[in-house]
């Protein structure tokens, strides 16, 4: 009876030790940051397993830590009364833009949405007229000059989410 306690003892100590030692060899490395193309390759996979789904590029620095310049998003639909505080939304401003922020509160006149890194919340408010989506995933690409530029505009021809100062 002895033993078998010393050896549930031993397999405890080792079951308990494991997960850190095996944690740390999991960190160590750096993730993999994708190309360009297989980054938006990707998107436009996760895109198409849902309707209505689309990819945009960002542009601006507005939201990081979160996102920035370069970075795609796939904005799923979804009705404006799902929206609640804390969700990226993608919506169209007073001016036409294309912008993706945070929603900060419901207000009357629709939600109150800001950028991560800006001092004053959007002139705009977001409602079920101007809302195209909510934030479902974001891929961070490693962009290099030659694919930027590529002839075939891969890039290019994604439409780009502003993340940048309230306007």
């Amino acid at each position: 009876m002895k033993w078998f306690g010393f050896r549930l003892r031993i397999t405890c100590l080792v079951l308990t030790l494991l997960p850190g030692v095996v944690g740390q060899r999991a960190f160590a490395a750096e993730p993999e940051v994708p190309s360009a193309s297989t980054a938006l390759e990707d998107a436009k996979a996760i895109a198409d397993r849902h309707e209505g789904a689309a990819v945009f590029r960002v542009s601006g620095t507005s939201m990081l830590p979160y996102f920035g310049d370069g970075s795609l998003l796939v904005m799923k639909p979804i009705p404006a009364s799902r929206l609640r505080p804390g969700m990226v939304v993608v919506y169209r401003n007073r001016l036409g833009e294309t912008v993706a922020h945070r929603l900060v509160a419901e207000a009357r006149e629709g939600w109150v949405v800001r950028g991560y890194n800006n001092d004053r919340p959007d002139s705009t408010r977001v409602d079920g007229t101007n809302l195209q989506g909510v934030v479902y995933a974001i891929l961070h690409p490693r962009i290099t000059e030659s694919e930027s530029d590529a002839p075939d505009g891969s890039l290019r021809d994604v439409p780009v989410a502003l993340a940048a100062p309230a306007r």
